[in-house]
């Protein structure tokens, strides 16, 4: 008897896959994973919360360095969507074949900021040329191999002069979040950051900033794709059509982030 209702339940299933009625569930499958440049760690927690809530599907976010996530891509990691901090970062996975043909969106641009705790004597007034006071030890920037905003930071501090007489005193972060971490804990008395991160609510009330003059750093524009290889092509469609949207846009600008002009103007793809 056992055998018979095994043979008519096989049957059953048969039947079902043939008809179309019945397939195996793939676990988290409605989710959407996005790698996220770490300047987007507080703006995407209130840009995927409106997105969550107005589709009801789940953002699965990593944070870290743009660079990072790159090798990581390169080398098969399951990701739906690269949002980078450099748009030459997906222009590469482009060149490489790993980008989705026509996805890539200048979705933002991102500014440095040189940021104390509130409890520091050290007067910004001076802006980068604060990095010379004595009394500091330690400088906080993201590390420059792999991290954009660490690379424009070293930009900026060469711009103005003074690499050489601070470069001894830097302590470098993974990226631009454990960078920001490094002087919130105190173990760098000064950091160059990321905007987003500083006027953030869980940053803002814990220090004061004075932003870099953006003349004095290449542009950091940020850009996203989907990748090939997302089994999510068409949600990650609808989360980069949420980006674009101005209220969305809207929340972007009051983390802190400029909206490139080819943004603005709904261009969506670089050129491969």
């Amino acid at each position: 008897m056992a055998n018979n209702n095994l043979r008519f339940l096989n049957s059953i299933l048969v039947l079902a896959a043939v008809l179309g009625l019945w397939r195996p569930v793939e676990a988290g499958a409605g989710d959407l994973k996005i790698a996220a440049a770490s300047d987007l760690t507080f703006a995407f927690k209130d840009v995927t919360a409106q997105f969550e809530k107005q589709t009801g599907n789940t953002i699965k976010l990593a944070y870290g360095s743009s660079g990072n996530f790159f090798a990581q891509i390169q080398n098969g990691a399951p990701f739906d969507l690269f949002f980078s901090a450099d748009v030459e970062y997906p222009k590469k996975l482009a060149a490489l074949g790993l980008i989705e043909p026509g996805s890539i969106y200048e979705y933002a641009s991102g500014k440095l900021v040189v940021w104390v705790p509130n409890g520091s004597k050290l007067d910004l007034s001076h802006g980068l040329e604060t990095l010379l006071d004595p009394g500091i030890r330690k400088i906080a920037i993201a590390n420059p191999l792999h991290a954009p905003y660490g690379a424009a930071a070293v930009s900026a501090i060469r711009e103005a002069g003074i690499y050489d007489k601070v470069n001894s005193k830097f302590v470098l972060g993974e990226n631009i979040s454990q960078t920001a971490q490094f002087v919130q804990s105190g173990n760098a008395d000064i950091g160059i950051l990321a905007l987003s991160l500083a006027v953030a609510p869980a940053m803002k009330d814990e220090g004061r900033y004075v932003e870099v003059p953006t003349e004095d750093y290449p542009p950091i524009i940020q850009a996203a794709a989907i990748l090939k290889s997302s089994r999510n092509k068409e949600l990650a469609n609808q989360f980069m059509k949420f980006i674009k949207q101005p209220d969305t846009v809207a929340l972007m600008a009051r983390y802190g982030f400029s909206i490139p002009t080819a943004a603005e103007d709904g261009a969506t793809a670089a050129p491969h």
